[in-house]
């Protein structure tokens, strides 16, 4: 009952002195608030990061040739000095047959092999007075087995348009929009002209598939640059790549395959059979749920570096709720004073004064809670992503507004509790 008694008279302490409440608060909402909106973005950042990462393949793996050191030395013995590489050749790459042994020899966790090659920067089409931002892309036929390409029109790739690295290509329902007035059907067979940087490649439109946007493009664009997907070994003779190898690709992995584990038998498999007397050239493999995990780290280090500058303020406004209270206690000597003469203890003296500091704070925070939701909502709605907001971030700024005001409301607090009766009643 004391206890409720204790939050009535601070509400009428602070109804009573509205906007000195109001400044005192203002250190706890900013803190507050700024806490919430970090982690409100952060927590949206993660989760769009995580999902773009699923939708990529989390039981993936990235696989390059990288170079073993900086320091190589000539046939004669003299040294290439620190940093100098050189250059890689076809006896460096990853062939078809290694790629083929190393199937063979894990055909339960190896799915898919993804290869892809760009022609150049982006691109633009023009006819007339239409035109279409595009970037040409080449995969090869697993990634494409893998993909989930929803046809509008047309078809896929064949067998022999990978083989014969047939000038076919596949574009968005997007570009047919702004190219052919949205007729899927009379975009089949056409021959489409791409200007890269002063280069042009001519393709023949074999399948439209439907357009989904990237989740972090900002904005919506009327022109958004899309995919105008070929074969690889169309996009390899597109860039006069003569390389009878690859230097990268990703590996999809089963299901109940163990990536980080299978990223050491892989990098294993590869060095110790193929790259074991290569001089400059390894193998690197990278699993896919490390890379997230690296990801939600360093975001979550930003976040929580963030938040604790951010939380200053907290201190700065738990100052102010010290001093506020220091002069309540004097405002109120005689007060204190009288209830000490009506028989009340210094335990009850210093609940009530530690009770005024918690709700002070906590009125605060929850106002900061709002204004933090408000506000990182607003930025992440900004940059195009789903706000996500954490209850337990909420729970936990609740949370520390109570400490706040218990710890910057014990030592005034206890101040008003020893203080004399008869000193205090005479205090003018």
């Amino acid at each position: 009952m004391l206890f409720t008694e204790n939050i009535l008279v601070a509400l009428a302490g602070l109804k009573a002195n509205i906007m000195r409440s109001l400044l005192t608060m203002l250190g706890i909402i900013i803190g507050i608030a700024s806490v919430i909106a970090i982690m409100t973005v952060g927590n949206s950042i993660t989760l769009i990061v995580n999902s773009t990462m699923q939708d990529l393949g989390a039981n993936n793996l990235e696989m390059g040739v990288m170079q073993k050191s900086t320091d190589q030395t000539n046939e004669d013995g003299t040294s290439y000095g620190d940093g100098y590489v050189r250059e890689m050749t076809d006896s460096d790459m990853i062939t078809d047959e290694m790629i083929q042994a190393y199937k063979d020899e894990f055909p339960d966790d190896v799915q898919y092999i993804l290869k892809m090659e760009n022609v150049g920067d982006k691109g633009k089409v023009v006819d007339g007075n239409k035109n279409a931002n595009v970037q040409i892309i080449g995969y090869n036929k697993d990634t494409f087995e893998f993909k989930d390409y929803k046809m509008v029109a047309g078809r896929q790739f064949l067998n022999q348009d990978f083989a014969n690295a047939k000038k076919v290509c596949m574009v968005t329902d997007k570009f047919v929009e702004r190219m052919y007035d949205g007729d899927s059907e009379a975009a089949l067979g056409q021959e489409v002209e791409v200007n890269v940087a002063g280069t042009y490649y001519n393709y023949y439109i074999v399948g439209v598939y439907e357009y989904v946007e990237d989740k972090f493009s900002f904005g919506v664009s009327d022109n958004p640059t899309t995919e105008l997907v070929i074969p690889y070994e169309t996009a390899r003779t597109a860039n006069h790549n003569q390389n009878k190898g690859d230097y990268y690709f990703t590996i999809v992995t089963s299901v109940n395959t163990n990536n980080d584990d299978f990223a050491i038998k892989t990098r294993d498999f590869f060095n110790i059979n193929y790259y074991s007397r290569n001089d400059t050239y390894e193998v690197m493999v990278v699993s896919m749920t490390s890379m997230m995990d690296s990801m939600n780290t360093m975001i979550g280090m930003i976040q929580l570096a963030l938040s604790v500058i951010a939380g200053i303020s907290l201190v700065v406004g738990g100052i102010g709720v010290m001093n506020i209270m220091l002069v309540s206690i004097t405002e109120r000597t005689k007060e204190i004073g009288t209830r000490k003469a009506l028989g009340a203890t210094n335990s009850s003296i210093r609940m009530q004064f530690i009770t005024e500091s918690v709700v002070i704070c906590v009125i605060g925070g929850i106002i900061g809670i709002i204004l933090g939701v408000v506000l990182g909502t607003v930025a992440v709605k900004l940059m195009g992503y789903e706000a996500a907001v954490s209850a337990q971030s909420i729970i936990v700024a609740v949370g520390f507004s109570m400490a706040i005001g218990i710890f910057f409301g014990y030592y005034p607090a206890n101040k008003a509790a020893k203080l004399n009766p008869i000193d205090a009643l005479r205090y003018e």
